[in-house]
């Protein structure tokens, strides 16, 4: 029994924190935060661990420079015929690294960790609440906690071999010949393939990148722990039907009888961003929250590809409806930034609540060719086959919409295209151009009647049961301007700050409802 634990110990996942259990009193006998406390290794798994880790970074740290290293490499001891020496090197150091993980017998010594791994296989043979309550009471190595939800568990998902249905561009009919020359002229958009999963896609997502996940891990450690001490978070582990598992937080606020707790609040990340220290703390003042990471993001794996992104919002909300039991019509989705390609989600699921998009944007393409040579005509090709985000596309919903505007973002609704003509993009962008102490003065210069603009719009509301987008027409070009940016101001709200600015929990509301 005592050469299994001490295996146990060996081959267990690395322990970071211990949080108190919402049962233990504090150390002064009053109730409050439950405080925890990181793990202290033992001075030979202290070294251990510091030898395991530099090994890992040294790994990211290749992959990321192996071209250069193969070139290396090939001229070193390929054209030399030196082969011999390349395995002898490789196996020496993979031993070296074995040995030094044996050296994790320490952690036999040490109560804390015996403890906990004894709570981890004991959940994972009798997967109960009581065993999954006590088991949330540490922060280990995401790859080893087990499962807690699954997309198989609910019975009615029918999803094709890709996952999820997304919005994508139709493929163009092409004759013999033209197909020909297509070929010949793409061809270089097929050798792009390799970079658009490497180069491109760290670009696009830096929170995948493993190094800036190192750097930033003191920092999560911490988003993390406050979330769980502090507000009882629950952490779970989802799987994707694309098998990508995704790490997820709870904050339950039911209980605490307020109204906003009813409501879930979903919230998507940017490109850099974490549930630890992203926008999931803008909400937490009254409304349930659930966090989630993306592919490829802190203990979430795979790759953030927008089909990976769809599928595991996918599981994200059944995990919402199916396990912690709300409502779709409870759910309210707020996005941020990248994370706006979530809003797919509305689309798919039109009962839901609202949705919130904060500095998020229309189409990535636009974005790609500011910072890509427009002469490059692969950059068009890459974008559309392999990172199409086309958030305007999948925002077929009709329910309530909020835009929060950074002052420095350029956002626009297609709701009302009528409205939205050569005119009225004119009055809005004069509207959108001026300073926050302006912007009123160029309201009220147009004569904006509020009251008027809900009457047109309940009276289009109530004689045509149609969808979005509305063709409000027959009027004047008065009305028109008027209309315009009556719908902005209500769809849009300003924020002084800069992108990357968290949102205030006093800046987040409720979209606006006709």
């Amino acid at each position: 029994m005592a050469v299994w634990t001490w295996l146990r110990c060996v081959l267990g996942p690395h322990l970071q924190r211990i949080h108190r259990s919402p049962d233990q009193s504090r150390p002064d006998g009053r109730s409050g935060r439950r405080q925890g406390w990181n793990y202290q290794p033992r001075s030979l798994e202290k070294h251990t661990d510091s030898i395991l880790g530099w090994a890992s970074a040294l790994w990211s740290l290749s992959y990321y420079s192996s071209p250069l290293l193969l070139c290396y490499l090939y001229r070193k001891y390929i054209c030399s015929s030196k082969l011999v020496p390349v395995s002898q090197y490789v196996g020496t150091v993979l031993v070296c690294l074995l040995g030094v993980a044996c050296l994790r017998w320490g952690r036999f010594r040490n109560a804390e960790y015996v403890q906990f791994i004894t709570v981890l296989e004991e959940t994972k043979k009798n997967h109960t609440p009581a065993n999954k309550k006590k088991l949330r009471c540490y922060d280990f190595g995401f790859s080893h906690w087990p499962l807690d939800f699954s997309w198989t568990e609910v019975s009615s998902r029918k999803l094709s071999k890709a996952g999820v249905s997304l919005l994508r561009p139709e493929p163009r009919l092409r004759g013999a010949a033209d197909s020909v020359l297509h070929s010949v002229r793409t061809l270089p958009c097929h050798v792009i393939f390799v970079i658009a999963h490497t180069f491109g896609r760290r670009m696009l997502y830096p929170g995948s990148v493993g190094l800036l996940q190192k750097a930033m891990r003191p920092m999560l450690q911490q988003g993390q722990a406050k979330l769980i001490e502090e507000f009882d978070g629950q952490r779970n582990k989802l799987v994707a039907c694309d098998g990508n598992e995704i790490d997820t937080m709870f904050v339950d606020r039911r209980r605490d009888g307020g109204q906003n707790g009813q409501t879930l609040v979903i919230c998507c990340e940017g490109n850099a961003g974490f549930y630890e220290v992203g926008c999931m703390n803008t909400p937490l003042e009254g409304y349930s929250v659930l966090g989630w990471n993306h592919p490829g993001f802190g203990g979430s794996t795979g790759v953030p590809f927008p089909q990976n992104e769809a599928n595991a919002m996918d599981v994200v909300i059944q995990f919402a409806v199916h396990k912690l039991g709300f409502q779709l019509s409870d759910i309210v989705i707020y996005a941020w930034s990248i994370g706006g390609f979530t809003s797919w989600a509305v689309m798919s699921y039109p009962e839901l609540q609202s949705i919130v998009l904060d500095a998020s944007f229309d189409d990535l393409l636009p974005l790609a060719l500011k910072v890509m040579p427009n002469s490059w005509p692969l950059v068009q090709h890459t974008v559309r086959q392999y990172m199409n985000l086309n958030n305007a596309e999948q925002l077929l919903y009709q329910g309530p919409v909020l835009l929060i505007r950074r002052t420095r973002d350029e956002i626009i609704t297609t709701r009302y295209p009528k409205i939205m003509t050569d005119e009225g993009t004119r009055v809005v962008r004069q509207w959108l151009g001026a300073s926050s102490p302006l912007e009123e003065s160029v309201y009220s210069g147009y004569e904006v009647d509020d009251d008027w603009c809900v009457s047109v719009l309940q009276s289009y509301q109530a004689d045509r049961d149609v969808l979005f987008p509305w063709s409000v027409e027959d009027m004047t070009l008065e009305g028109r301007r008027q209309l315009a940016l009556f719908l902005a101001r209500k769809y849009m709200r300003n924020f002084e700050a800069t992108h990357c600015t968290p949102l205030p929990a006093t800046e987040f509301h409720p979209p606006w409802r006709l």
